[in-house]
Order: structure tokens, then C-alpha cells, then sequence
């Protein structure tokens, strides 16, 4: 009798999918060095903050690279506003970014060469597509890939990861730099020797999850917070995926306080509300987001860039 394939939707139990420790050890007690290569501040925080404090507290080398100073960003707080547009941003997120780190438990540095990358990354921040910044320079999304993607393996080849985390093929929402991020950062795990590859992971949502965390939020936000919450009619970003393409998982609610810690170092770029049962955050586009202590991912293949099915 011929084996069937389960449909693409066909929603895998939570417990069915193995954590990222669990698929580079096999349930060793092993100590592992992830690195999570991001486009800008508080992206670290927001897309794999769970991962990111789950691994430091198992006592793994966790480290972070992050691309550019987020020198587009829009500002949050009134008594910060006058940064949003102004050369001192950049500067500003580095602080914020160094601070969340701290509550995070993990290293950091910047895409740059030398000693710089201690300091300031080599690109800037994009913006949108089409937007004035977009057409900078130095901006991150018209960097040639195969600069970055060296710059990139140079300190992979340094650190030498068990496992690298980064965004899917659409930079999770669309965002130009998120989008060079995945490319460089596959481009950079493909050009290293076969035995100094570490594993590469893309940060998803099971459709099943997005759909829960709305309801909590339907549920818990409180009326009159002047924040959207979204209807379960709303789209999702690309990173919200059918259940199916999401292998892995980092389920950990022990670590939202550390999570909760480093977002609240970002305070130029994301307010996080205490008014319900567990903290939930938002963004300059006051949409109310959960945070649930978990995280799904898909393996990546180098080669491709494709997701390992």
C-alpha cells in the first residue's frame, strides 16, 4: 500500500515539531553558537526574540548581526518625535540596540568589515520601495549581494554557527532590506566550505497560530487603547504560512520577560501595553501584535534558498 502524502494544510501538532535544538543535537545535551542575521534594529527582538533568549538560557553562544541603524524609522514617543527623519536616529537605535541586547543575554555586532563592525554597519537603511531613501548609496537593498554576502561569511567563518536564523524569501512582511537579508544571508551560507555550513532556518507563522493570536488579542485588548486589533478577515504578511511548511518550532513562555525587556529598550520603534492578561506590543502603526513565547521555522536550503520540504 502506497504511503499518502498528507495535504500542504494539513496542520501538524505543536508537539510533532522538534525545537532547533532538537534538530542539530538530536536531544544531546549539547551546548550550541546560533547567530540571527537581521536588517535592523529591534527586528532581532521582534522576529526571534523567543529563539534568541530560548538559546541563551540553555546556555548557548547567541549572536546577532544586524545590517543597518534603522535610520528610516518612524518614532513612537512624542518626546523622541523630533529623531524620526533626523541624522541622530541611527545613533539613537544603535544605544537601543545595544540595551536590548544586554536584556536578551546575547552578542552583538554589525555588517562590516574590521573593527567597524563594533561600531556602525557598512550600509545604511532603505526605506520602502520608491522612497527617497531607497536611493541612497548606501543603501542596504542596492548593495551588490556578493559584497555583502562576503562581508557576511567572513564572520560566519569566525563564529562558526551550529545555526543561522534569518527571514524568509519575502523578508517576513516585504520590506526591501528584510528581503536583501534573506539573500545575503543564503548567499553567504552557500560560499562556505562544506563542513563549516551551519544549518539555516527562515522565521514562519503557522496559519493556525496567526489565527490564535488573534483571538487572543479580540479577547484581552482593551477597549479605548486607540489601537486597530485585526480581524481574523485581515491579511496576514507572507510569513504567516499553511501549518505544513512549519518544521520546527522555539515553544518557550518563560523567556517573554526577557523579550518584554528588550522591546521596551526600543522605545523609539515599538510600545508594549500592560493593560491585558500578558503584555502585547505595537508598532508605529498601532496594531495591536501578541507576544505568545513561540516561534515557528523552516530549514532553508543554501544552495536554493528554497524551504527544505
Amino acid at each position: 500500500m502506497t504511503e499518502q502524502t498528507p495535504p500542504i494544510d494539513a496542520p501538524p501538532q505543536a508537539a510533532e515539531r522538534p525545537s532547533l535544538s532538537q534538530a542539530l543535537t538530536g536531544g544531546e545535551d549539547r551546548r550550541l553558537k546560533v547567530v540571527a542575521v537581521h536588517a535592523h534594529p529591534d527586528d532581532e527582538t521582534l522576529a526571534t526574540g523567543v529563539a534568541l533568549a530560548h538559546h541563551a538560557a540553555r546556555g548557548d553562544l547567541v549572536h546577532v548581526i544586524t545590517a543597518t541603524l534603522g535610520e528610516e524609522g518612524e518614532v513612537i514617543p512624542a518626546d523622541l518625535r523630533h529623531l524620526e527623519g533626523d541624522p541622530a536616529l541611527g545613533p539613537h537605535r544603535a544605544g537601543e540596540l545595544h540595551r536590548a541586547m544586554a536584556a536578551l543575554g546575547v552578542e552583538h555586532d554589525y555588517l562590516a568589515a574590521g573593527s567597524s563592525r563594533l561600531s556602525k554597519p557598512r550600509w545604511r537603511d532603505s526605506g520602502m520601495a520608491g522612497s527617497e531613501a531607497a536611493a541612497h548609496p548606501r543603501a542596504f537593498a542596492g548593495a551588490p549581494i556578493a559584497v555583502a554576502a562576503d562581508l557576511l561569511a567572513e564572520r560566519l567563518g569566525i563564529l562558526l554557527p551550529d545555526l543561522v536564523l534569518t527571514y524568509d524569501a519575502q523578508g517576513g512582511y516585504g520590506h526591501p532590506d528584510h528581503i536583501q537579508t534573506h539573500r545575503v544571508t543564503v548567499a553567504a551560507v552557500a560560499s562556505l566550505p562544506e563542513r563549516l555550513r551551519p544549518r539555516l532556518y527562515a522565521v514562519l507563522t503557522p496559519s493556525s497560530w496567526a489565527r490564535e493570536d488573534r483571538a487572543w488579542l479580540a479577547e484581552q485588548v482593551p477597549a479605548g487603547t486607540g489601537l486597530t486589533v485585526p480581524t481574523p478577515d485581515d491579511p496576514f504578511p507572507p510569513s504567516v504560512v499553511d501549518d505544513a511548511l512549519v518544521t520546527h518550532a522555539v515553544v518557550d513562555p518563560a523567556v517573554v520577560p526577557a523579550q518584554v525587556r528588550a522591546l521596551r529598550e526600543h522605545a523609539t520603534q515599538v510600545s508594549v501595553r500592560d493593560d491585558a492578561a500578558a503584555p502585547y506590543f505595537a508598532l508605529s502603526n498601532d496594531i495591536a501584535a501578541r507576544l505568545p513565547g513561540r516561534e515557528g521555522y523552516a530549514e532553508i536550503d543554501p544552495d536554493t534558498g528554497d524551504l527544505i520540504r
